[in-house]
C-alpha cells in the first residue's frame, strides 16, 4: 500500500507540474495573450522554472523509487522528502499569493 501511495504522491507532483507548464507557460504564447511589459515578464520568468523544477522533482522521486523501493524506509529520506513538498507547497503559496499583480488578473473585467 505505502508503495502505490508513494507513486500516486510522486505521479500527482508529476502531473501537475506537466499541466502547470501546459496552462501557464505556453498557452499565453500559443494565444498570444501575453502583453509586453515588466509585470508581465516576471509573472511569466517565474513559471517556467517553477513548473520545470516541479516536473524534474516529480520525475526524479517517481525513479528513485521505482529503482530502490526500499529507499523510501529510510528515516533521513522521509525527511529529505518531507522537506521537499513543504518547499513545494510553500512556494505554491508564494506564487499564488503574487496572482492579484499578475497581468491577467488585472485585464479582466
Amino acid at each position: 500500500m505505502a508503495r502505490y501511495l508513494t507513486y500516486a504522491a510522486f505521479g500527482w507532483l508529476t502531473f501537475t507540474g506537466v499541466m502547470h507548464f501546459a496552462i501557464d507557460v505556453s498557452i499565453p504564447y500559443l494565444r498570444g495573450k501575453r502583453v509586453p511589459g515588466p509585470e508581465t515578464t516576471l509573472y511569466h520568468g517565474l513559471n517556467p522554472p517553477f513548473a520545470l523544477g516541479q516536473l524534474l522533482f516529480g520525475l526524479m522521486s517517481l525513479w528513485a523509487a521505482r529503482r530502490e523501493p526500499g529507499l523510501l524506509r529510510e528515516p533521513m529520506v522521509v525527511i529529505l522528502a518531507g522537506a521537499g513538498a513543504a518547499a513545494w507547497l510553500a512556494l505554491t503559496f508564494f506564487a499564488m499569493g503574487s496572482r492579484s499583480s499578475t497581468p491577467a488578473s488585472s485585464s479582466r473585467c
